[in-house]
């Protein structure tokens, strides 16, 4: 592969990863997909700079990192970091900080050309709890060097993009396979983020439910976006780097169209629920997908 110089951290922000879409198909090895919090950023953060939109890139969580560019590079921060995302040029030697204002959690810091990372199991993302994929395994620390990959194949869209990241207070879900054993109070009640949620699950504090079975559930198969309800009754959102079997019982699961809502949540954030039908929620996500299209 040809590569095109690298990029060094000079100061990694709180917790920065390389992350793409994920490695699927590995759920029943024990193996969950991790990849981006905020995958609609990611796959506008690629577009931008002429990336397939599954390309790798940096995810920075609340605190963005310092890179230095060894090389000329056009890159792009897509996701918190503002309304309007545009790529940029940087010259050799020059460096990106990625700080300022943050709407959200998360922002993306794609590279044209890709991140210059093995495959493991078919993805570059990043698992750090079993130290799989991405640079080393981990989140990354001031000194690394990350090559950068030709693996371009369009050119970059001067002209920006902006994606809205306001209204995430309402995550859309279907009925999860244990819903009848709650009442209808989950969706009229409001809930904020704890200060413990990371990528394995969003931790959700409030009115705690009641189920009308005691104990849990027989130990099935868990879903990103799955809404588990422990003893205590404070709902828990299975994120990207979730367990992949669980013996809670699911409540509800948020819909796909609205996985990138969860990536932007910050601790102390207010959601609710809304609950829609299946045919609803597919619809959903055909209008996100049209809108990428559009883009491409």
């Amino acid at each position: 592969m040809t590569m095109s110089g690298f990029l060094e951290v000079e100061s990694p922000g709180l917790f920065t990863t390389v992350q793409d879409l994920g490695r699927y198909g590995f759920a029943h090895l024990g193996v969950s997909a991790a990849g981006a919090a905020d995958p609609m950023a990611l796959r506008i953060g690629n577009l931008l700079v002429g990336n397939d939109e599954s390309e790798a890139a940096l995810e920075c969580t609340f605190r963005g990192p310092s890179i230095r560019f060894s090389e000329r590079s056009v890159v792009a921060v897509t996701g918190a970091h503002s309304a309007k995302w545009v790529p940029v040029t940087v010259e050799a030697g020059e460096h990106i900080s990625v700080t300022g204002e943050w709407s959200g959690a998360r922002c993306y810091l794609a590279v044209r050309g890709g991140l210059d990372v093995p495959l493991r199991l078919g993805s570059r993302s990043t698992h750090v709890l079993s130290g799989l994929g991405g640079f080393e395994g981990r989140s990354l620390r001031r000194g690394d060097r990350i090559g950068v990959a030709s693996r371009a194949f369009g050119e970059p869209r001067l002209e920006g993009i902006g994606w809205p990241l306001a209204r995430r207070s309402v995550l859309r879900v279907t009925a999860g396979p244990q819903a009848d054993w709650f009442g209808d109070e989950f969706y009229s009640f409001t809930y904020e983020v704890r200060e413990d949620s990371d990528r394995m699950g969003i931790r959700l504090a409030g009115r705690p439910l009641e189920a009308a079975h005691a104990g849990v559930s027989i130990t099935e198969g868990a879903s990103l976006g799955a809404v588990q309800v422990p003893p205590g009754g404070e709902p828990i959102v299975l994120f990207v780097d979730h367990q992949t079997t669980g013996g809670y019982p699911k409540i509800a699961n948020v819909i796909s169209a609205d996985l990138w809502r969860l990536g932007q949540l910050r601790p102390r954030d207010k959601v609710r629920f809304e609950l829609v039908s299946m045919d609803q929620a597919l619809d959903a996500l055909r209008r996100q997908e049209r809108i990428l299209e559009s883009l491409r």
